[in-house]
């Protein structure tokens, strides 16, 4: 039996979202490998969709159709990794809310098609970590052809459309695009730690300060 909005689940759940090229995808491989007996990583459904040739529509009906799909996709994905990994925080590849940001006509019209609310879905993740886009910087952004075709304005809306879906959340915290990859690993890592008390086993000890004579 599906689970009511309102319930609450006994693992924790974290979003790593963002607009396109963020490093969304980078930054979960690293700490799967990092916090390996800690969280399980989700796949982006989106990904996994357009890889497996899932088609791409471009007319609203069809984009909303598509949305659909993805959003049925991640609520079941993420069910099956509570009965399959219950014992691990869960770190999703985008969120269910992510949808909004594509769909005709915008959040509360794409609330109102999937029957729930902006509080059932924040309810459904316990942290929030938001990657700013690197289509803010300057030279940075690359569409690949075929999963990330926006352009770099595109993208910049999206990361911005996202941003503010994604803002409200009670647990959001905001990785910059300017910083060094290595540096948006870290922000996470401590965000995880601060907020939801993953990876203090592995947090070197500091070296004790030398007494001043």
């Amino acid at each position: 039996m599906p689970r009511k909005p309102t319930e609450r689940r006994l693992n924790q759940r974290i979003v790593l979202t963002g607009g396109p090229a963020a490093g969304k995808t980078a930054v979960a491989e690293v700490l799967r490998k990092q916090l390996q007996d800690e969280i399980a990583v989700l796949p982006e459904t989106a990904t996994m969709l357009f890889r497996s040739g899932f088609p791409r529509p471009r007319d609203p009906a069809g984009r909303r159709l598509l949305q659909q799909t993805i959003y049925a996709v991640q609520r079941n994905l993420e069910g099956i990794y509570e009965i399959m990994k219950p014992d691990l925080a869960h770190v999703c590849d985008r969120g269910t809310l992510d949808g909004a940001a594509y769909w005709p006509g915008g959040v509360e019209r794409f609330l109102g098609a999937m029957g729930t609310t902006l509080e059932a879905e924040f309810r459904r993740y316990d942290a929030v970590i938001f990657l700013r886009s690197s289509a803010h910087g300057r030279g940075e952004y690359h569409a690949d052809g075929s999963v990330r075709t926006e352009t770099a304005a595109q993208a910049r809306e999206l990361d911005r459309r996202l941003e503010r879906i994604w803002s409200s959340h009670p647990r959001f915290h905001l990785v910059d695009h300017e910083v060094k990859f290595y540096e948006k690993v870290a922000s996470v890592l401590i965000a995880l730690e601060r907020s939801m008390g993953l990876g203090r086993s592995k947090t070197p000890a500091r070296a004790p300060r030398k007494k001043r004579s």
